[in-house]
């Protein structure tokens, strides 16, 4: 039998290119040389791993010239034995230049401790990471977080709760100021029959800056319906009603809940009095005006708000909500709800001068669209001048607003847009519209606009940033 052998082409070439082909051992090569700087990765500036390697190895170091100085005596002192040789072997007497040995022992000593030092990291953190989570990029996230700047946020409702979510990824230092006079749903009942604070607002803010917003987040938020006798009350307001009657303390109750939920920064009320919202609102198609009492009553009745106010007015505030606005590095007032969650915060009036006196970076985020009953065929100015009637001036460094119009809203809401000419704030407008919710925020667009302006003021982002990259 014969057999006959085929070339590709006349110049006899193979049916691939041999050159091109990485040999086998090139490959585990290169893969050993990704494990090295993937371990190197730890010594990265920012992450505060490379001063407590320096003190292992300094104490390491001293534990070895201390067996160094024992194992010189045992050597000069004793009798010729059979093991002798094998400490002239172990410490390379067969090398004349006592430097090289010196560095082989080095060199071996730092990469054997750092090994050490990851393994050990590595089976202290398992239990605490998420599967698949890089040890070294969940150390560089958390403590570049931790370096973030000091944020406070004024507002509340489904507004606050959405930009804190985009927040939590640049900073730890978080606080929400959430208003207190919520009298609707699950808290307006826990509020009448327990007769204390809402926890509503408060519970959406502390699962949007749970660090495991999954599971124990969403069993946090749900609602049982009505049929089981428990008037469609959320398991938080439950938990957060529980932890008030035990503790003693509503303010405790809601940082316990806080501890439960890994929670990132902290959330607090804007008074601990039991404040009532009051509205002047002018009817619909009558020239009469009328006095509505409760936040949750006031855009019902599809009028136009004239003007709202506490009972009782001039309540305190909760001196530690005034304390982290006055420490604060950003203060964002909004996005939310006009009257009832904005400017029912800056009711009170502590609160307001608080914001005043600060010297920190103060953003008012306008909303993306008009709300029904309350901001009816409003602009951005409208929205400020609303503001400074109920609270003053001089409260904002920068507004921002949406300048995305190219989604559809729900019938009867309209887009909130500048006007140029009546503007008295520097106003910033960028693309922060929720394609899914057009009526809403985008949280990561709003954060990374705040944070990126707010860097931008402040100085380069390489001073506090230069670790996300890791």
């Amino acid at each position: 039998m014969v057999f006959s052998v085929g070339f590709v082409d006349a110049e006899s070439k193979h049916c691939y290119d041999c050159n091109r082909m990485r040999p086998k051992q090139l490959r585990k090569f290169q893969r050993a040389l990704q494990s090295i700087l993937l371990k190197l990765r730890w010594l990265i500036p920012g992450i505060g791993v490379k001063r407590w390697v320096l003190v292992i190895l300094i104490g390491t170091t001293m534990l070895g010239v201390g067996f160094v100085f024992l194992l010189l005596d045992v050597y000069r002192t004793a009798p010729e034995t059979w093991w002798l040789p094998l400490i002239k072997i172990v410490s390379l007497q067969f090398i004349a230049n006592r430097l090289l040995r010196a560095m082989i022992y080095g060199v071996a000593g730092v990469a054997i401790t750092v090994v050490g030092i990851i393994g050990l990291n590595r089976a202290l953190l398992r239990p605490f990471l998420r599967p698949g989570k890089n040890v070294i990029d969940a150390v560089a996230e958390y403590r570049r977080r931790d370096k973030g700047p000091r944020i406070v946020v004024i507002g509340g409702g489904t507004g606050l709760s959405s930009i804190l979510r985009g927040l939590k990824e640049y900073s730890r230092n978080i606080t929400a100021v959430v208003t207190v006079a919520d009298d609707g749903g699950s808290s307006g009942l826990i509020r009448k029959n327990l007769g204390i604070l809402p926890p509503g607002d408060i519970r959406n803010c502390l699962a949007a800056l749970s660090s495991d917003e999954e599971l124990i987040t969403q069993l946090f938020q749900y609602r049982f319906a009505a049929s089981t006798g428990l008037k469609g009350h959320s398991l938080g307001n439950l938990l957060i009603s529980a932890l008030t009657e035990i503790t003693g303390s509503f303010e405790e109750a809601v940082a316990e809940t806080g501890k439960v939920l890994a929670v990132q920064g902290q959330v607090l009320p804007s008074t601990l009095k039991n404040v009532t919202l009051v509205a002047d609102v002018k009817l619909p198609d009558k020239k009469v005006e009328q006095v509505i009492k409760g936040e949750s009553k006031i855009g019902k009745l599809g009028g136009k708000v004239r003007r709202v106010w506490l009972e009782p007015s001039n309540p305190a505030a909760f001196p530690p909500t005034i304390q982290a606005i006055l420490n604060a590095e950003v203060i964002i007032i909004g996005p939310g709800s006009l009257y009832t969650s904005i400017i029912a915060n800056l009711l009170v009036p502590d609160l307001a001068d608080a914001v005043r006196a600060s010297k920190a970076f103060k953003v008012y985020i306008c909303n993306v669209a008009s709300e029904r009953g309350e901001t009816d065929g409003y602009s951005c100015e409208d929205h400020m001048r609303t503001i400074e009637k109920h609270a003053g001036s001089r409260l904002f460094d920068l507004v921002i607003n949406n300048n995305r119009y190219d989604r559809d809203l729900p019938q009867g809401v309209s887009w909130v847009k500048v006007n140029e000419e009546e503007s008295q704030y520097p106003v910033y407008q960028a693309d922060l519209l929720d394609v899914e919710n057009p009526w809403r925020h985008d949280s990561n667009k709003v954060a990374k606009t705040v944070m990126d302006l707010y860097f931008e003021r402040t100085g380069p982002l390489s001073t506090k940033e230069d670790t996300s990259t890791l």
